[in-house]
């Protein structure tokens, strides 16, 4: 059944509606769903029937990318007066009123730029999040599995000579988190004047086009009806309904990639505290990338793809043992690791040996010849050891490429993983979410200022000019790493060592690298 999230958090009620008027870019009078378990947003709106009612925009998908975007239209003056419904078909209670909690985090972490941290301060939302589950880093490291040649990425390099202060590279923060601080930035955009209307529960049944019965030709307007019997009929309908998005199938528009044969695997680590944990560590193996990306002091958010064999085991395997597994991956030659697997029972996961046995014997030998100052140093080129798993934290999911032939049609425009997915050694794909939201609200700004009709195709192909070419480069570029450091053999083990060194002693290079994937401006 059709809820909406409480009073409380929506905001109060809408007291007056628009008519039509002359400008089509100009909102009209709407008024909400006619349900038991909805309110109604104002007396004076248009419904078309008992079951059908009028916004300027519906946008699919409650997730961080559809959220981002509804509180991008609240928050701007120009366009908080359209009446939007953000649908989503999970509860959303738990986003709602989440809390921090001492000590634990989600494993739905997400590494955002400082572009898309203004973005977010743009709109207002970094009030209402809990800074001290941000957590910035400005060191990252990256070498390969295979050779160990390395680039060390430090944002001191950005400052000018007179500026001793250091950036952070990206900020660590819980998807859920980052949700429940914009929910709260609607609610606050609502009680002043914007007219987003929040539906949980909310499963879209289908969506097609109804013919009008009212004096407004409304006929081209997409309908989308929920599993309720209620039909949301729109000026423009957004899709941010992820990877197999219902709105990109409504409007005939083609997924096109390939599924890597790799899956994802993310827990939440507690490290040893005896270091400090304010870099960034990835490791290309030739299975994937592993990585370790701090949350706060002592605790960090794992991301390792490799391959679907070995996600099952890392998912299957003890605790303790899994804790092992991510320290080697880090530390020891593809030969050992190799080994590793092959001692653990791929049904029972049960190892043959002792896996701390066998990871401390192997620590040791790597140490032996080393004087006490070489020991330390290769300490410091290491990340710190994992000493503990957050429980039930380990999941895995399939990793893909995924690039829609377009991003707009009639009346629709996609956002977020519905236009696009990418693999996420780089951790992109939520930011180029945003920059899809920040993008498209600036186009809806444009063309309601000029007086356009926002759901016309003729506005909607300015996003997609923006978008669709930057979205492809960093797409590509992504699925190129993945390939060049996804093999072993020796020639292309060679050359990418070259690059790679070749890149970590040139400073400026590495800073316009920074630049690019910090989403910053090229000129400081």
């Amino acid at each position: 059944m059709l809820q909406r999230v409480t009073k409380k958090l929506v905001g109060s009620l809408l007291k007056t509606g628009h008519a039509m008027g002359s400008q089509p870019g100009m909102p009209i009078a709407l008024r909400s769903i006619h349900s038991s378990s909805c309110r109604r947003a104002s007396e004076e709106g248009l419904q078309l029937n008992e079951k059908t009612a009028l916004y300027d925009i519906v946008i699919v998908g409650g997730g961080v990318a559809g959220t981002a975007l509804a509180c991008a239209l609240a928050s701007n003056p120009v366009l908080r007066d359209n009446r939007v419904a953000l649908v989503e078909a999970m509860d959303l209670t738990s986003t709602i009123e989440w809390s921090p909690v001492k000590e634990s985090y989600s494993n739905r972490v997400v590494s955002l730029t400082p572009g898309s941290m203004n973005f977010f301060e743009r709109m207002g939302v970094v009030e209402h999040m809990n800074l001290s589950r941000v957590h910035g880093y400005g060191d990252m490291e990256v070498w390969d599995g295979v050779t160990d040649a390395r680039i060390k990425f430090d944002t001191s390099l950005l400052g000018s000579k007179k500026d001793t202060s250091k950036e952070s590279i990206a900020y660590m923060v819980e998807n859920i988190h980052l949700q429940n601080a914009m929910l709260k930035r609607i609610r606050e955009c609502n009680t002043r004047g914007a007219q987003v209307d929040i539906l949980q529960k909310a499963r879209v049944a289908s969506i097609g086009n109804e013919q009008s019965s009212t004096e407004f030709d409304v006929s081209d307007w997409p309908s989308v009806k929920l599993e309720s019997g209620d039909v949301l009929q729109t000026r423009l309908l957004i899709g941010a309904d992820g990877v197999n998005s219902p709105v990109r199938n409504h409007a005939n528009i083609e997924s096109l990639g390939w599924d890597y044969d790799t899956h994802g695997v993310v827990a939440t680590l507690k490290l040893d505290d005896s270091r400090p944990n304010n870099t960034a560590w990835q490791r290309f193996l030739p299975t994937g990338p592993i990585a370790m990306l701090p949350l706060s002091e002592g605790y960090a958010s794992l991301v390792w793809s490799t391959k679907p064999e070995i996600a099952k085991i890392l998912k299957g395997v003890s605790s303790d043992d899994f804790c092992k597994l991510v320290n080697a991956a880090f530390r020891m030659s593809t030969i050992d690791l190799n080994y590793l697997y092959g001692a653990i029972n791929k049904n029972t996961f049960i190892p043959e040996c002792d896996i701390g046995l066998e990871y401390t014997w192997r620590e040791e030998v790597a140490n032996k010849s080393k004087s006490t100052i070489e020991v330390w140093q290769r300490e410091e080129s290491l990340p710190p050891a994992v000493v503990s798993i957050q429980d039930k934290s380990r999941a895995s999911f399939p990793l893909r490429m995924r690039n829609s032939e377009r991003y707009v049609a009639d009346r629709v425009a996609l956002v977020g993983d519905a236009a696009h997915a990418i693999h996420p050694l780089a951790g992109q794909g939520l930011n180029q979410g945003m920059l899809d939201v920040a993008c498209l609200s600036k186009v809806l700004e444009k063309g309601t200022l000029e007086g356009q009709d926002i759901g016309k195709l003729n506005l909607l192909r300015d996003y997609a000019a923006e978008r669709y070419g930057r979205n492809i480069v960093m797409l590509s570029a992504c699925d190129k790493m993945h390939r060049l450091f996804g093999t072993d053999v020796a020639p292309v083990t060679w050359i990418r060592s070259l690059g790679l060194s070749a890149v970590n002693s040139s400073d400026s290079l590495k800073a316009e690298i920074m630049k690019y994937a910090m989403g910053v401006e090229s000129s400081r």
